[in-house]
C-alpha cells in the first residue's frame, strides 16, 4: 500500500534576504508555495513540497525546515545550482528583486517523483513566481494538465509577485480555468486586473472558472468564500500581530487541510479555518505554519468571547 502525500504542493522555496537596519541583513527560508506546503503538514495533512533546492547552506536549511514541519522529503529535489534569493531592501512599502538566473529551483524535474504520486494525491497546489519563471514554468504548466486530465482536484494561488508583466495573463487564465480552488488578495486583484473593479476582477475568475470555489482575501477587512452556490463572508479572528508575513499562504493551507479533513463541513467552518490559521500564522514573527490544535484553541477561544 502505497503512503505518498494526499496534498502536493508545487513551485518555489528560496531564501529572503531581509534588510533591517542600517547595512545589517537577516536571511529567512521562505517561498509561497513552500510555506503553503509546510503549513498542511503542521495541520496532520500527509504533504510533499516537489520542488528544487540548492546543495549549500541555503537548500540545507530549507531541507532541515522541511523534515521538521513533517513535510514528505522524497518530493524535494537538490541541485548543484544556485539558491534562488529574494532581496528584499524594504518592508515599508515592500520593495524587492529576486536573484536566480540559473538557480536550482529552475532544475526541478517532475519525473523524479514519487512513483504513483499522482495516484494518491486528492489535491495539486500550484501558485507564485514558479508559475512565471521559465523553463519551471512550462513543467509546471504541462503538471498542472495532466493533474487535471488525472480527475484530481487543483488548487491555485497567484500570489502576485513584481516580475509578473503582461505576458503572465495567459499563464493566469490557464490557471483559473484548471482550479477547482483559487485563492486571490485584493493586492492579488490590483496588480493583476488593473483599472478593474474587484467585483469585476471576480466575475471574471468566474467567467474563466464556473465550478470553481474562491478564497477572496482582503487583510485586515477579512475574507469571503464563494462558490458557484453561495457566499460567505467573515472579518478577521483578533490576535495580538507580530507579522502577517505568510498569512495568505496559511490561509490557503488551513482552507486545503479543512476541505481534506473534514469534507462535508459546512461552507462556514472551511472559512472559519482559513481565517484561523492565517490568524494564528500572524502571532509569530516570519512566516510561520501552525498545528491543528494551535487553530481549533483559537477558533474555541473566539467562541468562548462570542457567547460572552
Amino acid at each position: 500500500m502505497s503512503n505518498n502525500a494526499r496534498f502536493v504542493v508545487f513551485g518555489e522555496a528560496l531564501t529572503d534576504f531581509i534588510r533591517e537596519d542600517g547595512p545589517h541583513w537577516r536571511a529567512v527560508a521562505g517561498g509561497s508555495c513552500w510555506n503553503v506546503a509546510r503549513v498542511g503538514a503542521r495541520l496532520g495533512i500527509a504533504t510533499g513540497f516537489a520542488g528544487a533546492v540548492s546543495m549549500d547552506t541555503f537548500g540545507d536549511e530549507i531541507a532541515t525546515l522541511s523534515a521538521e514541519a513533517g513535510l514528505d522529503l522524497r518530493y524535494l529535489q537538490r541541485h548543484a545550482r544556485a539558491p534562488f534569493l529574494a532581496m528584499v531592501t524594504s518592508k515599508h512599502p515592500p520593495q524587492y528583486f529576486f536573484i536566480g538566473d540559473d538557480s536550482a529551483d529552475l532544475h526541478f524535474n517532475p519525473e523524479r517523483l514519487p512513483a504513483g504520486w499522482l495516484d494518491d494525491a486528492q489535491i495539486v497546489h500550484f501558485g507564485s513566481i514558479s508559475l512565471y519563471r521559465q523553463p519551471l514554468a512550462a513543467r509546471l504548466l504541462d503538471t498542472a494538465a495532466a493533474v487535471k486530465a488525472a480527475g484530481k482536484r487543483i488548487c491555485f494561488d497567484p500570489n502576485y509577485r513584481a516580475l509578473m508583466d503582461s505576458g503572465y495573463r495567459p499563464i493566469l487564465q490557464r490557471m483559473v480555468t484548471l482550479a477547482d480552488y483559487i485563492k486571490i488578495s485584493d493586492e492579488d486583484i490590483a496588480h493583476l486586473f488593473p483599472g478593474v473593479s474587484e467585483g469585476d476582477a471576480l466575475a471574471m475568475l468566474r467567467s474563466w472558472a464556473p465550478q470553481a470555489s474562491i478564497l477572496f482575501t482582503r487583510g485586515a477587512a477579512g475574507m469571503s468564500l464563494l462558490t458557484p452556490t453561495a457566499t460567505v463572508e467573515r472579518g478577521v479572528y483578533a490576535v495580538e500581530v507580530k507579522d502577517t508575513v505568510g498569512a495568505g499562504d496559511a490561509s490557503m493551507g488551513g482552507w486545503m487541510a479543512s476541505l481534506l479533513t473534514r469534507p462535508g463541513a459546512a461552507l462556514s467552518a472551511h472559512l472559519d479555518f482559513a481565517a484561523a490559521t492565517a490568524a494564528a500564522a500572524c502571532r509569530h514573527n516570519g512566516a510561520y505554519a501552525p498545528g491543528w490544535a494551535e487553530v481549533e484553541a483559537l477558533i474555541a477561544e473566539a467562541g468562548t468571547k462570542n457567547d460572552g
